[in-house]
């Protein structure tokens, strides 16, 4: 993001703000985090202090830990917040990846940061999502929230996922990363399918049958962790979302 982070050596107490993030240094490095959101659902079994949401961190409590550093996305965390900790005192790393190789490679050097070794997962995700799919390509209609209804728009890590895939959302030339639309503008777009995650918005199966089931295309239901998680999440995405959209992509040949 610009801002140089200074690093205290040895980094030995960790917040994260990010549940991706959470899980990356949990699995890597155990001990090492003393503090994450309540949104942190992964590993399971997770036991650090729970500081807030990631829109609504408790800075007191992320302070009162003392933590050599805190993890951060631009998406996920605010500015506001992220200030006041670094008033408070904290280094804040702020990852802000916008494809699956960038993810790949801000993932290697947080890590680093965090005085971790490489771990194996790491290593297994970079393989997994080597090659680009190579057959006819689909164009799906990408929703992320409702009321009002927001979709993936230009550069986004989750559009990248589907890139690779061999899927193509219709507002990936919108000029807003996340816009807002009205499904009769989407309509008009012709996806070839619609894709509906389970986060930030959990769809539901009855919600996609009731909301475009007159539309004539296949509706895709997807794991929201597989799709906008980045971390060792990414060791099992691929393959998760490959047989979720493999009959769609199956019928464009």
């Amino acid at each position: 993001m610009g801002t140089e982070v200074p690093l205290p050596r040895p980094i030995r107490r960790v917040v994260s703000l990010v549940p991706s993030l959470t899980e990356s240094v949990a699995l890597s490095a155990p001990g090492l985090l003393v503090g994450a959101t309540d949104w942190c659902s992964h590993p399971a079994g997770l036991d650090v202090t729970r500081v807030g949401g990631t829109k609504s961190p408790d800075v007191e409590r992320v302070l009162g830990l003392r933590p050599d550093l805190v993890l951060a996305n631009e998406e996920e965390n605010r500015v506001a917040d992220l200030a006041a900790l670094r008033a408070g005192g904290c280094h804040v790393w702020v990852t802000a990846p916008r494809t699956v190789a960038g993810a790949l490679t801000s993932l290697a050097r947080m890590l680093e940061a965090c005085d971790v070794g490489r771990p194996d997962w790491l290593d297994a995700a970079e393989q997994q999502w080597g090659p680009t799919y190579a057959g006819t390509r689909a164009r799906a209609f990408v929703p992320i929230w409702r009321r009002p209804w927001m979709s993936l728009g230009r550069d986004t890590f989750a559009g990248d996922v589907l890139r690779v895939l061999g899927v193509d959302h219709v507002y990936a030339d919108d000029d807003a990363r996340y816009p807002r639309v009205q499904l009769a503008g989407v309509r008009d777009r012709r996806p070839d399918l619609v894709v509906l995650p389970d986060e930030p918005y959990a769809f539901t199966r009855a919600e996609g049958l009731e909301v475009f089931g007159e539309w004539g295309v296949p509706v895709v239901h997807v794991s929201g962790r597989h799709l906008t998680w980045y971390g060792p999440s990414l060791v099992t995405a691929r393959a998760s979302l490959q047989s979720a959209l493999r009959d769609v992509l199956a019928r464009q040949r």
